[in-house]
C-alpha cells in the first residue's frame, strides 16, 4: 500500500511576535491572505520577511512555491523558505525539506530532505514527523527502517498529521508484533524525552 507523505504543508503559520507591530502586520497579511486578497498579503509579508521574521518568510515562501499573488517560482520559495529554517521555524524546514524531496527550485536530494525534516521532526512538527516516516519507509535518505518509519508516523499520528496513522497502520501489516511492540516504545521514549531521544 502506498504510503502518503505531505506534498507541502499547506497550512500557512500564524504565531503571535513579541512586538504587537509585526504581530498586526503578520496578522493583516494573514487576513488578506485568507481573503484570497494576494497583493495585500504581500504588500504585509514582504517587509517582514526582509526584517528577518520567519512566520513571513514561511509565508512568502508558501506564496511562490504555490504561485499565489507572484508567479510561481520554486527558487524564491526555496529562499525564503531557507532563511526561516536557518532560524528554526519548523514549518520552513518542513517545506524547505519537501522542496529537497522533490526537487523543487533545488536539485532532487533525499538526503538534505531528511535532515530538514529531522530538524522539524524534534521540534515536535506532526507533518516533518510523517515525512521523516516516509523517507524511512522508503529508505529515501536513510536506510530503508520500518521499525524507524512506524516510530515517526505513530508521533506525527499523536501530534496530529492525517497520513501518520493510516501510514503507520499500513506499515504495520508489514511488521512483526516484535518490531510493532519496539517502535511503539521508541516512539513514546521519542516523546517523553522532548525529541532528544528518538531510535535505536
Amino acid at each position: 500500500m502506498k504510503r502518503l507523505g505531505i506534498v507541502s504543508a499547506a497550512i500557512i503559520s500564524v504565531v503571535m511576535l513579541a512586538t504587537s507591530a509585526f504581530a498586526q502586520d503578520l496578522n493583516k497579511g494573514w487576513d488578506a491572505y485568507e481573503a484570497g486578497d494576494y497583493a495585500t498579503a504581500l504588500q504585509e509579508f514582504r517587509p517582514l520577511a526582509g526584517q528577518g521574521n520567519a512566520y513571513a518568510q514561511t509565508n512568502l515562501g508558501f506564496m511562490y512555491e504555490s504561485g499565489q499573488g507572484v508567479p510561481q517560482d520554486y527558487a524564491e520559495a526555496v529562499k525564503w523558505y531557507r532563511m526561516a529554517a536557518e532560524q528554526g521555524n519548523a514549518l520552513g524546514q518542513t517545506n524547505l525539506g519537501v522542496m529537497h524531496e522533490k526537487g523543487k527550485g533545488v536539485p532532487k536530494g533525499y538526503a538534505e530532505a531528511v535532515e530538514w525534516y529531522r530538524l522539524a521532526a524534534e521540534q515536535g512538527h506532526a507533518s516533518a514527523q510523517t515525512n521523516l516516516g516516509v523517507m524511512y519507509d522508503k529508505g529515501q535518505g536513510v536506510l530503508q527502517d520500518n521499525v524507524l518509519a512506524h516510530m515517526w508516523y505513530n508521533l506525527g499520528a499523536a501530534n496530529g498529521s492525517k497520513n501518520g496513522p493510516k501510514n503507520r497502520d499500513s506499515i504495520a501489516e508489514e511488521m512483526t508484533r516484535e518490531d510493532i511492540s519496539k517502535a511503539q516504545s521508541m516512539a513514546s521514549e521519542c516523546m517523553s524525552s522532548d525529541y532528544k531521544n528518538c531510535g535505536y
